[in-house]
């Protein structure tokens, strides 16, 4: 059999059926041969430095560590205010002591003490009671005058139509034989009041507590007074033409308590001016 040649581009040939390792370097070198006429790919700094590994583990390492002495530092504390709560306990612990009884010097001060306070407690009551008697005392006066003013305004103010009714008005101020002599006197006067129309008017001008009688032995409200009233009277009437007819008056009354209410047991003129014009 004769040898034949290899054609062209056969890869059967058995010479080169495993090509060596100086030829599969050879062509792995003219591979990374870029061709002469090609431009190049330009690359960045970032691409060309090497990257530098990661050190995770040791920030692990260090997460772990730190982590253990926070633990430490905790039971540290705790250990700390443990002791702390123990030493606070054994300094609150109660410790008895024998009772001793007050010494002398002690008592001699409350007594002393107590004796202040009963003093001052009696000074302020004896300041206090002048005061509250003479506030009762004052009180009293006002209700008398009072009284006394509005005795005579209804004594002495009278019309033609109430003239009939007086006696019994008056009655509620006035009390012993001075109540039955003046309905005597008011009986007396109402017929001819009545015809000639009279009507008299009396304002109070003021009134004043001449005298009042001693607080009982039981220390009660006074039971005696004497009051003085001044008055203007005005008095009109057709058959004198209703010319006015003016007055000056003050009356002395006796008073006697009944009581709450101060009554009207005896009455006296003490000054009378007749100021009507003479026609």
């Amino acid at each position: 059999m004769e040898d034949q040649q290899p054609d062209s581009g056969d890869l059967t040939t058995e010479d080169g059926a495993v090509p060596d390792a100086d030829s599969a370097g050879e062509a792995a070198d003219a591979s990374g041969k870029q061709p002469e006429g090609s431009a190049r790919t330009p690359v960045g700094k970032a691409a060309r430095t090497p990257k530098a590994p990661t050190a995770q583990p040791d920030s692990v390492e260090t997460e772990d560590s730190a982590d253990s002495d926070t633990d430490e530092a905790a039971d540290t504390d705790e250990a700390a205010d443990t002791g702390e709560a123990g030493d606070v306990n054994e300094a609150e612990a109660v410790t008895l002591v024998p009772h001793r009884p007050a010494g002398k010097r002690l008592k001699i001060a409350a007594v002393a003490a107590s004796v202040l306070f009963v003093g001052a407690g009696g000074f302020a009551g004896a300041m206090v009671q002048p005061y509250l008697t003479e506030r009762a005392l004052v009180e009293t006066k006002l209700d008398i005058a009072r009284t006394a003013a509005n005795a005579i305004t209804t004594l002495w103010t009278y019309t033609p139509e109430d003239m009939g009714t007086l006696a019994d008005r008056a009655s509620r101020y006035l009390a012993g034989d001075f109540a039955n002599d003046y309905r005597t006197y008011i009986d007396a006067i109402v017929e001819p009041n009545k015809q000639a129309q009279v009507t008299n008017t009396t304002e109070v001008m003021g009134a004043a507590v001449e005298s009042v009688s001693s607080p009982g032995s039981a220390g009660g409200p006074p039971s005696e007074a004497t009051a003085i009233v001044y008055t203007n009277s005005v008095a009109t009437s057709p058959v004198t033409k209703n010319i006015p007819s003016l007055r000056y008056l003050s009356y002395r009354l006796t008073m006697q308590r009944d009581g709450a209410q101060w009554m009207i047991t005896r009455m006296s003129t003490v000054t009378s001016f007749d100021l009507t014009p003479q026609l």
